[in-house]
């Protein structure tokens, strides 16, 4: 969802992003951002619309029809990083990542690292991000490209001696990508972690690269990133991406990225929250979904970690312990997001503990791809709590009024004898009365 859009869905303007709950983080207790999130959610999460319906003949459907009425996908996104799909140790855990991951996200980051997407110059991956797009569409997911460009690494064919020449490689491989998989990938993380482009390891892993960002000046790398890909795809959904939340985010790239007229460059605004060490405090994820409110466009969790199990000489593995405590945090920590209107999606890395970054306990699932409880709480919420299934009676004139979490939605019932079904998308602030045939 671009900034245009995400103001005119969510009825959010600056003054109210602003000041969604300054007594919170003043409060800094944690039990004062969960008392009242029930209530935040259903002010920004639900929407209400009257529904007009005929029969098959066009005729109004009869008053007291039973009408079924069931959301099919959220508005909201919530996600993972999908590297792992088919590429798990066994065909049945391909099966059961696969059956996991669908039963519960609707968003899914494709991985774009240039290191590894063309680890042969002129030869990408593209056949592989191909079976994963296919794959997310039979399954009504939709797909983010990360990262466009990210100098962590660089690709081992890359010239060490010619930095010019890396840059306009790196600005070549930005626009190819929007524009080959237009229609198919629309969300793009463009520029990923550029506060700390300079970094030593950088400098080691990534010489050439280090070295033509350091050239042109990372305020001018990361506006030209921007502008090429925005000429490839006009309309795509562009990410600044960072796992900074200070000020430095802010005042190295964030307020860089403005065109000359004013608005921002970038779509939505990322936010990592790797929480491999201890969990984000409840007042900490609250205060940064303020900050960066205030520039008025969505904000994405990209990147969200929170693992199961202790770090030890042992190895790092879940235990059932830590497990619960995961649970806990994962639930807390996603009520307080879903229930700040700026926010509009949440991305879990990784999804399973095989393999995971860091080898860490990190998934959802374990390396045998069983739920944790942490998996089973989300799914309670997702596809529970925040989930809505319900049964409606029309009245006089055919009509139902529906309230209900935003998204996509069937309604079912039977017309003189015959089974018959239509579809339709609740929207905040969208139409409130939708004329809709049964077939």
């Amino acid at each position: 969802m671009n900034r245009r859009d995400f103001l005119r869905t969510t009825g959010v303007g600056l003054t109210t992003l602003a000041l969604t709950g300054p007594t919170l983080a003043q409060n800094d207790n944690k039990e004062d951002i969960l008392a009242g999130a029930d209530a935040r959610i259903e002010k920004h999460r639900k929407g209400r619309v009257t529904l007009t319906l005929t029969g098959p003949n066009g005729a109004p459907v009869k008053s007291s029809t039973p009408i079924q009425v069931e959301q099919t996908k959220h508005t909201f996104l919530f996600g993972c990083n999908i590297f792992k799909l088919d590429r798990c140790k066994t065909e049945a855990d391909n099966a059961a990542y696969a059956e996991r991951f669908g039963e519960l996200m609707n968003f899914a980051t494709l991985p774009f690292y240039w290191w590894n997407y063309e680890r042969n110059q002129g030869k990408p991956e593209d056949l592989r991000t191909q079976e994963i797009v296919q794959w997310c569409k039979a399954n009504r997911i939709t797909t983010k490209g990360h990262p466009l460009a990210w100098n962590y690494i660089q690709p081992p064919w890359l010239a060490k001696d010619n930095p010019e020449d890396a840059m306009r490689l790196q600005l070549k491989r930005i626009a190819r990508c929007v524009e080959k998989f237009a229609g198919d990938i629309d969300i793009w993380d463009v520029v990923n972690e550029a506060t700390h482009y300079n970094r030593a390891f950088c400098l080691e892993r990534a010489p050439t690269l280090t070295q033509a960002i350091s050239n042109m000046g990372v305020e001018a790398y990361i506006r030209q990133a921007f502008s090429i890909a925005r000429k490839a795809g006009p309309k795509a959904t562009l990410l600044i991406n960072d796992y900074r939340t200070d000020r430095s985010y802010e005042k190295k790239v964030i307020t860089k990225l403005v065109n000359n007229d004013g608005t921002p460059m970038y779509d939505v605004i990322g936010i990592q929250s790797h929480m491999h060490n201890n969990p984000w405090g409840l007042n900490k994820a609250w205060n940064v979904c303020d900050t960066y409110a205030k520039y008025k466009v969505p904000l994405h969790y990209t990147e969200t970690t929170v693992v199961s199990g202790p770090k030890s000489d042992n190895g790092w593995v879940t235990t059932a312990r830590g497990e619960t405590t995961q649970a806990k945090a994962v639930s807390e920590f996603y009520t307080t997001l879903f229930s700040h209107p700026a926010v509009e999606a949440i991305t879990w890395w990784d999804f399973t503990d095989q393999n995971a970054w860091q080898n860490a306990p990190a998934g959802l699932v374990r390396t045998d791809m069983s739920p944790k409880p942490a998996y089973d709480r989300l799914k309670d919420l997702i596809k529970g709590k925040w989930w809505t299934k319900t049964q409606c009676v029309t009245d006089s004139k055919g009509q139902i009024d529906v309230t209900g979490f935003l998204g996509d939605y069937q309604i079912s019932a039977t017309v003189n004898g015959r089974k018959v079904a239509a579809t339709f998308t609740l929207e905040k602030n969208a139409k409130k009365r939708i004329n809709l045939k049964l077939l």
